[in-house]
């Protein structure tokens, strides 16, 4: 499970405010560590945790960007247009220019003869497979965060037990003995509130986005089957996506590239001197 920088700044942060706050509070910083509430809540949690689940696969999925994805579509509608499905059967043989799982699984859709919305349907259907799948990391951190704080108070209630039996007539430590065992249920909430919600919420963001860029998807290789202009397609699929990210098509960058074919060459001494009469003309006239 990979972490960014910022949930690690966040976490480090979050944990500097609270030992920031203790050392102001107090001078006696050993009464907030007890090893067996930490072993009661940590290993309490991950118990939970494995018997709640059961494994399953996490395969690591690349997120590109939703803009890039229209691209690819309109320029497979373009290869429709001008070649036909043969063309994109030839796309969809190179393994190199097509790496990701799910398009592969789209266009070899497109090129087997479903409807639109077969095809719509059954990579929806993949899209939302993928997604109980890949969430169940951010499902077991969450289990995992209401286990804490449960056993960090089976944790202070095996401390307070514990100092019940060995009290005497001497109340000295008593105090201390409470202390030490109310430890357990703070571990219990910091471990649950400041590690295994924010990585349950950050998975969940993350295959969020996911789902949505393969719904796009889905939708670009239904419009591939129905054969829609690289036009339609995407405005169609400008609708995904925030409006400053919107992508037009390159109408008016055709017109320099095709200029720029057509421009001589500045080491063909060919077009050049054919060019040379041209400047001339003004010339002779004044």
């Amino acid at each position: 499970m990979r972490f960014s920088i910022a949930s690690i700044i966040g976490a480090a942060f979050g944990f500097a405010m609270i030992i920031g706050a203790v050392m102001h509070g107090t001078d006696n910083y050993i009464a907030f560590l007890s090893i067996e509430g930490f072993l009661i809540v940590i290993g309490g949690s991950l118990a939970a945790a494995f018997m709640s689940f059961q494994a399953s696969d996490r395969p690591a999925a690349s997120h590109e960007t939703m803009h890039h994805e229209v691209v690819n579509i309109i320029s497979w509608a373009r290869t429709v247009r001008e070649k036909g499905l043969r063309g994109l059967e030839d796309q969809l043989g190179s393994r190199n220019k097509i790496r990701d799982p799910f398009v592969r699984y789209g266009l070899n859709m497109v090129v087997t003869n479903y409807t639109a919305e077969e095809v719509r349907v059954m990579m929806e259907t993949a899209a939302n497979a993928s997604f109980e799948r890949d969430t169940t990391p951010a499902r077991i951190l969450m289990a995992m965060a209401g286990h804490a704080p449960a056993f960090g108070m089976v944790g202070t209630l095996v401390g307070m037990v514990i100092m019940l039996g060995s009290f005497s007539a001497e109340m000295q430590g008593v105090g201390e003995g409470l202390a030490v065992s109310l430890l357990a249920t703070l571990y219990g909430v910091i471990t649950a509130r400041m590690l295994y919600i924010p990585a349950a919420s950050k998975i969940m963001q993350k295959q969020e986005d996911l789902r949505f860029r393969n719904f796009l998807i889905a939708e670009g290789m239904a419009m591939l089957v129905d054969n829609k202009s690289p036009r339609y397609i995407q405005d169609r699929l400008n609708s995904f996506l925030r409006p400053e990210s919107h992508h037009d098509m390159d109408l008016p960058q055709d017109a320099p590239a095709a200029a720029a074919a057509a421009a001589p060459s500045p080491t063909s001494p060919a077009p050049a001197a054919a060019a040379a009469p041209a400047p001339n003309k003004p010339g002779a006239k004044g």
